[in-house]
């Protein structure tokens, strides 16, 4: 069982610096490879599809092109079965967002299926 739950972590490590290097780059079909089709993302005042999020992320400035540092962070994941949720730091353009992951592994792979974001609320504009 410890075998399985240290596999499981690892894969959802790799699967957070996939995320962190989709947003970096603003590379869209990873980003589409690692979030469940159904995926919803949420923001104070804000519901979008994954679709429409990717289109934003497709239509705006690419931190990695303006020289961003990639400063991004796991700051805690917490794993029950094939659950989990992922707390992430993104410094993107100009703000630092914080993100809640929610995470499902279904056949094998675990998915981002809903994605929770708003400006870190405790820290100054970057």
């Amino acid at each position: 069982m410890k075998g399985q739950q240290a596999s499981d972590l690892q894969a959802i490590e790799a699967l957070l610096m996939q995320y962190f290097d989709g947003l970096h780059r603003a590379d869209i079909a990873l980003l589409d490879s690692i979030f469940d089709p159904d995926a919803r993302l949420y923001a104070p005042g804000i519901r979008r599809s994954k679709q429409q999020w990717l289109d934003l992320v497709a239509n705006r400035p690419v931190p990695e092109k303006l020289g961003h540092s990639f400063d991004y962070q796991v700051l805690a994941i917490e794993r029950c079965g094939e659950q989990a949720m992922a707390k992430v730091s993104c410094p993107l353009l100009g703000a630092r967002f914080i993100d809640y992951l929610g995470l499902l592994k279904e056949g094998g792979n675990w998915r981002i299926v809903a994605k929770q974001y708003a400006d870190n609320p405790f820290e100054t504009p970057m």
